[in-house]
């Protein structure tokens, strides 16, 4: 297993706050892995750790073999990151703002460029940030990520806030740069945004593991869960536990005529979720 993402025991508090507590995963290169967690979980201070943008308190933290305390110049050129909380100068146009970014980390003009066209921006590349809608600043914060032509990403929340139409074009952009190689470490609270993207995932609670694994495995686990909705001939709806007692509760409907539709639920990783915490995965 080509490991270019391990996280070994991390703890981080602030305060009396315990944020992480014992986190520990691999990330294989060239895989879309998924940190999922609700906002306070601990999500973007464990990818502050893992680039080195904040110490942890314990445990360990490396990023393509190197310790994340000792990433240098060269290092960071190997990953990029968006994160809301990076900053976009709305005096300046889309072009301008990379410019800035691209200096820093001696970036020609080409790959400028690149990163723009890569984002759908490249014919916005002369408008004001201040003009752009929630889901153009969203593209720019990623061409930001794409500049160095990294080879690991890091995006926190990329999709947070999005219509669906905007979302559905950076999870085409995030899958293609996974054909290409590329390792994606994403953060999302959004559980049926996981299930589509990501090969394994890691979900968080109160700054712990609850779950770890492939989406599809995970759910497999949960099977318990699975359900039959029945839509009753007086308008009402029932669930059944699906197992070894449904087919008899299902032909006694049948047979007196009271079914009329017949669905099965299978578990999912936010119905998963809600068994591992008591509480639903919202912002």
């Amino acid at each position: 297993m080509d490991v270019t993402i391990a996280a070994s025991d991390i703890v981080k508090s602030f305060g009396e706050k315990k944020v992480l507590d014992g986190i520990s995963f691999n990330v294989r290169r060239g895989e879309i892995f998924g940190l999922l967690g609700p906002s306070g979980a601990g999500k973007t201070t464990l990818i502050k750790i893992l680039t080195g943008q904040l110490d942890r308190d314990s445990g360990a933290a490396e990023i393509n073999g190197r310790d994340a305390r000792n990433l240098t110049g060269e290092d960071n050129k190997k990953f990029g990151i968006m994160m809301d909380n990076f900053g976009i100068y709305d005096r300046l146009n889309c072009y301008e703002n990379l410019k800035i970014f691209a200096e820093i980390y001696g970036v020609k003009s080409g790959g400028i460029l690149n990163a723009l066209k890569k984002v759908g921006l490249e014919s916005a590349k002369k408008t004001s940030a201040a003009k752009l809608s929630k889901g153009m600043r969203s593209r720019l914060r990623l061409a930001r990520a794409f500049m160095t032509d990294p080879d690991i990403l890091f995006l926190d929340e990329p999709t947070s806030g999005l219509d669906p139409a905007t979302a559905n074009d950076i999870h085409k952009i995030m899958l293609a740069e996974k054909e290409k190689g590329k390792t994606i470490f994403l953060t999302t609270h959004t559980m049926s945004e996981a299930e589509k993207l990501c090969n394994n995932i890691v979900m968080i609670n109160e700054g712990k593991i609850a779950e770890q694994g492939c989406p599809r495995e995970i759910c497999r686990r949960y099977n318990h869960q699975r359900m039959l909705k029945i839509h009753l001939s007086d308008g009402t709806d029932i669930q059944i536990p699906h197992n070894e007692n449904a087919s008899e509760i299902v032909a006694e409907l049948l047979k007196n005529g009271r079914a009329e539709a017949i669905h099965t639920t299978e578990p999912n990783l936010e119905t998963v979720f809600m068994e591992l915490t008591g509480r639903e995965l919202v912002v």
